[in-house]
C-alpha cells in the first residue's frame, strides 16, 4: 500500500511546478508593453524560484528513495531473521531430540554398569571366600603332610626292621634247609617225601627276640609290601567322599581326574538323541529351552555330553528371571584357571568347580547336582566324582517365570549376551530333572548303557534362529564331526 501512494506523490510534484510555468506565461502576455528590464527581472526570478522549487522537489524526492530504499532492506532483513529463526528452530529440536537418545543410551549403559559392578563385586567376593578356603586347605594339607611324612618315616623304619628280621630268618632258613638234607642222605628205606619212623618233621627254629613267619606282625608287613590300588576308578557313592574333595593325586603330584570314556575300553555312546553344536564365539549362537522352569525347584539335576572346541568352556547354562539374571549359572571365565567354571545359583552366591578335562576336545559325561536339603551339590565326570559340598544356597527356591538359555550368559533376561563367555562346542543328551539323582542312577547315566526318564527339559525343547549353529543326528558320539 505504500509504494503507489509514494509514486502518485511524486509525480504531482512534477506536474505542479510545469503547471504553475503554464499559468505564469499567460498572465504575462497582455503585459507585453512593460518594460523590457522588468520582464527579465521578472523572468529571472521565476525561473530562481522554479529551480528551487526543482533542487527542493528532488531532495524531496531523493529521501522518498532512500526511505523506500531502507524499508525495503528492513522487510529483507526481518525475512531472514525469520528464516535463520526457524533454522535455529529446526537445530534446537533435532538437538533436545538427539540429547534425549543419548540420555537413554546413557541410563541403559550405567544399568548395564551398575549390574556389571554388582556380579564383578560377587565374584571378587566369592574369589576371596575360595582363597581363604584354599589357604584353609593348605595349612590343613600342610599338616597332613607332616602327619603323612612321619607315618612315612615311621613305617620305613619298621620295614628296615622287617628286612633285618626277614635276612636273619632267610639265613635260618636255608642253614635249617642244609641240615634237613644231611638228615634225608642218612636215611634209609623211607621213600622220598615220607619221614622216617620216630621221627617228627622239621621245621625251621626261630630266633629267640624274633617274630615267626606266621606272627600277626609279619603278615601286616606283608600287606603294607603290597602295591597301592589304582587310582583309576573312583568311587561311585557321593556320600563317601570328604565334602569339598576331589581324586587322590597321581605320582606326579597332579589330580588323577577320572579317565573319559574313551579309555575305558567300552562301548561306542549311541543313541543319545540330536547333537547340537556352537560352532564359534558369537552373541547369535543361543538356544533357549521352551519358556525356563515348569515351577519352582528346590533340587536340580543338570546331565549333558559336553565337547569342547576352543580350549575354554564359556557359559553352559544360564537362567535369569526380571529380579535376577543369575538365578543358575554354569559358566567359564577367562580370569579363572583353565577349566575352571563358575556354578552359581541366586546370585552372588557361587561355587568354582573344576573341569579340566573337558579342554582335551573329547566328549566328557558331565552331571551337576544340587539339593537345597542342607544345600548339599554334587559334581560328577564319566565315572567319578569330582567335587562335593554342602551349605550351598541351603533352603533356597530357584523361582518360575524366567528365561533359561544354552551357549551364553543373559546380563538381563533374554538378552544382554556377550562373545567372551560363548560356548563353543557341542552337547548332546542334556536332560534337566526337578529331583537330586541317586547314586545307582548316576552310575548307570556314567556307563551310558541306560536313558532314565523324567526329564522336565531336553533338547528337544530347544529353539534358536540366526547365527552359524546346528543340530546334527549321530548314530553315535564318536562318529559326530
Amino acid at each position: 500500500m505504500g509504494c503507489p501512494r509514494r509514486k502518485a506523490l511524486s509525480v504531482l510534484l512534477i506536474l505542479v511546478p510545469v503547471y504553475l510555468h503554464g499559468a505564469s506565461s499567460q498572465r504575462a502576455s497582455p503585459a507585453g508593453q512593460r518594460k523590457p528590464c522588468f520582464e527579465r527581472l521578472r523572468r529571472l526570478e521565476e525561473r530562481i524560484n522554479f529551480w528551487r522549487f526543482q533542487e527542493v522537489t528532488s531532495t524531496h524526492l531523493r529521501d522518498l528513495a532512500s526511505s523506500y530504499n531502507l524499508s525495503y532492506s528492513i522487510d529483507a532483513w526481518f525475512q531472514s531473521l525469520a528464516r535463520e529463526t526457524q533454522a535455529v528452530a529446526l537445530a534446537m529440536n533435532h538437538s533436545q531430540a538427539t540429547v534425549q537418545g543419548d540420555l537413554s543410551h546413557l541410563k541403559t549403559w550405567m544399568q548395564k554398569t551398575r549390574r556389571r559392578s554388582r556380579k564383578v563385586e560377587s565374584r571378587v567376593l566369592a574369589l576371596g571366600a575360595a582363597l581363604s578356603e584354599r589357604d584353609k586347605q593348605c595349612s590343613q594339607e600342610g599338616k597332613g603332610q607332616q602327619e603323612h611324612r612321619a607315618a612315612l618315616s615311621s613305617l620305613a623304619l619298621d620295614l628296615r626292621a622287617l628286612q633285618d628280621t626277614l635276612a636273619r630268618l632267610t639265613h635260618l632258613v636255608q642253614g635249617q634247609g642244609a641240615r634237613l638234607a644231611a638228615l634225608e642222605g642218612r636215611l634209609q628205606g623211607p621213600s622220598p617225601g615220607t619221614v622216617a619212623p620216630g621221627l617228627t618233621p622239621a621245621r625251621p627254629l626261630t630266633p629267640p627276640g624274633l617274630p615267626s613267619p606266621s606272627s600277626p606282625m609279619l603278615q601286616r608287613g606283608r600287606q603294607e609290601l603290597r602295591a597301592p590300588p589304582e587310582t583309576g576308578d573312583a568311587p561311585q557313592d557321593p556320600a563317601g567322599r570328604l565334602q569339598g574333595t576331589r581324586a587322590p593325586p597321581g605320582p606326579g603330584g597332579q589330580w588323577a581326574w577320572p579317565p573319559p570314556r574313551e579309555r575305558f575300553g567300552g562301548p561306542q555312546t549311541c543313541d543319545v538323541g540330536p547333537v547340537l553344536v556352537f560352532p564359534n564365539a558369537s552373541t547369535q549362537n543361543v538356544a533357549f529351552l521352551s519358556s525356563g522352569f515348569p515351577w519352582g525347584l528346590q533340587a536340580l539335576s543338570v546331565c549333558s555330553w559336553v565337547r569342547t572346541a576352543s580350549g575354554r568352556l564359556g557359559t553352559l547354562l544360564s537362567y535369569a528371571t526380571e529380579e535376577n539374571d543369575n538365578r543358575l549359572v554354569l559358566r567359564g571365565r577367562d580370569s579363572l584357571a583353565p577349566g575352571s567354571t563358575y556354578l552359581v545359583i541366586g546370585d552372588p552366591a557361587s561355587r568354582e568347580l573344576p573341569l579340566q578335562p573337558l579342554l582335551d576336545g573329547r566328549w566328557h559325561h558331565v552331571r551337576v547336582i544340587w539339593m537345597s536339603t542342607l544345600g548339599r551339590y554334587w559334581l560328577h565326570m564319566d565315572r567319578g566324582l569330582v567335587a562335593t559340598s554342602s551349605r550351598f544356597r541351603e533352603g533356597y527356591k530357584i523361582p518360575v517365570g524366567g528365561s533359561l538359555v544354552l551357549g551364553q550368559e543373559q546380563d538381563s533376561m533374554g538378552g544382554g549376551f556377550d562373545s567372551s563367555e560363548a560356548f563353543v562346542g557341542s552337547m548332546a543328551g542334556l536332560a534337566i530333572r526337578d529331583r537330586a539323582l541317586v547314586p545307582g542312577e548316576v552310575a548307570k547315566l556314567a556307563t551310558g548303557r541306560e536313558v532314565l526318564g523324567g526329564a522336565i527339559l531336553t533338547l528337544n525343547d530347544a529353539q534358536w534362529g540366526g547365527g552359524f549353529m546346528q543340530s546334527v543326528n549321530c548314530s553315535c558320539l564318536e562318529l559326530c564331526p
